[in-house]
C-alpha cells in the first residue's frame, strides 16, 4: 500500500530542489534532513515521519529565484505555521500569510502554490494522513472521536492560538532520540489535535457571529487582513484600510471586532510583536 507521506514529501523536495544530507545538530536526529542545492540557494527541511500516520516539518530556507511547487495530493489534512513567508496558493487562489496558522484539507485534486526569491521560508507544519485520522484515532476511540477535518479547515487563518503555536515551538526544540522522541512526538500530535477541537468547539459561538455578516463583507475584512499581513511594518490608518474593506471607517471597526474578536489595532499589534519576538529569538537583530 502506498506510503501518502511519502506521495506527498518527495515529490515535493526533489521539486524544491532538497538533497538528503548529515543533520548538523541544530534539528533532532530522529528525524531526515535535507539541504537545499546552492545553486537554488540555501537552506534546509526537516521532517520526522510516523509511517502511514503522521509527520512532523519544519522549514528554514530562501530561494534565490521565484519557484512554483507542483503536486497531486494525497489523502491528508496539516496544519502550518510560517513565521516569515511569501507565497500564493495558485489552486483557488490564497496567499500563506507568516503569524497565523494555516489549516489545510486536502480534495486529493493538483496542488500548486508560488513561492518568492529572496524572501526567507521559515515555518513548522505538522500533516496527518487516513492511518491516523481514520484508523488510530477511531480504534483508540470507538464511536466517540469526531471527524478532524472541518476542525482543521475552520481554525485556517487563525492569529489567536498562542496554546498550538507554543506546541509547535516545543517539537522545534525538542532533541531527544529513540523512544523518547517516538513517545514525544506521538503525544504532541494527540495534544494538537485536541487543542484544534477544542478550539473549534469554544469557537462556535464567534463562528455564529461570522454567519451574522454578508458574505462580502467577510471576503473584504479577508482582504484587510491580507493587506495588513503584508505591510504590517509600515503605518496603517483607518481610513486607508476602510477604502480596502469598501466599508465605512465605523462599520470596518464593528464588522472587525464581530469577525476577529479583537480590534483593527490590536490584530495590527499582535502581528507587529509576534515578528519582534521571531527576530529577538532568531536574529541577531
Amino acid at each position: 500500500m502506498a506510503d501518502p507521506i511519502k506521495e506527498l514529501m518527495l515529490p515535493c523536495l526533489s521539486q524544491w530542489g532538497f538533497y538528503p544530507s548529515d543533520n548538523p545538530g541544530n534539528l533532532n536526529r530522529e528525524g531526515k534532513y535535507y539541504e537545499l542545492s546552492s545553486h537554488l540557494g540555501e537552506g534546509y527541511y526537516w521532517y520526522y515521519e510516523r509511517e502511514g500516520m503522521f509527520a512532523l516539518a519544519v522549514m528554514d530556507l530562501r530561494l534565490k529565484e521565484d519557484t512554483v511547487i507542483e503536486y497531486k495530493q494525497p489523502d491528508f489534512m496539516s496544519i502550518a505555521y510560517y513565521d516569515t513567508v511569501s507565497a500564493e496558493q495558485l489552486t483557488t487562489y490564497k496567499r500563506l500569510n507568516a503569524n497565523c496558522v494555516r489549516g489545510h484539507v486536502s480534495d486529493q485534486q493538483i496542488f500548486r502554490v508560488k513561492y518568492h526569491k529572496d524572501i526567507p521560508i521559515r515555518g513548522m507544519q505538522l500533516m496527518l494522513v487516513p492511518g491516523y485520522f481514520c484508523n488510530y484515532l477511531n480504534l483508540k476511540y470507538p464511536d466517540k472521536f469526531p471527524d478532524p477535518r472541518a476542525a482543521f479547515l475552520n481554525i485556517d487563518g487563525s492569529s489567536d492560538f498562542p496554546e498550538l503555536l507554543l506546541l509547535m515551538r516545543q517539537i522545534q526544540a525538542f532533541q531527544g532520540v529513540g523512544a523518547t522522541a517516538h513517545l514525544f512526538y506521538e503525544s504532541k500530535v494527540a495534544d494538537a489535535v485536541s487543542l484544534i477541537l477544542e478550539k473549534t468547539t469554544v469557537s462556535k459561538t464567534s463562528y455564529q457571529v461570522k454567519r451574522e455578516l454578508s458574505f462580502e463583507d467577510i471576503q473584504n475584512l479577508d482582504t484587510v487582513k491580507s493587506y495588513i499581513a503584508d505591510h504590517f511594518a509600515f503605518d496603517l490608518r483607518i481610513e486607508q484600510l476602510a477604502k480596502i474593506a469598501c466599508m465605512s471607517q465605523s462599520k470596518l471597526r464593528y464588522c472587525f471586532k464581530r469577525c476577529c474578536g479583537c480590534t483593527l489595532t490590536e490584530y495590527i499589534q499582535n502581528k507587529r510583536i509576534a515578528q519582534a519576538e521571531y527576530m529577538l529569538l532568531k536574529t541577531d537583530l
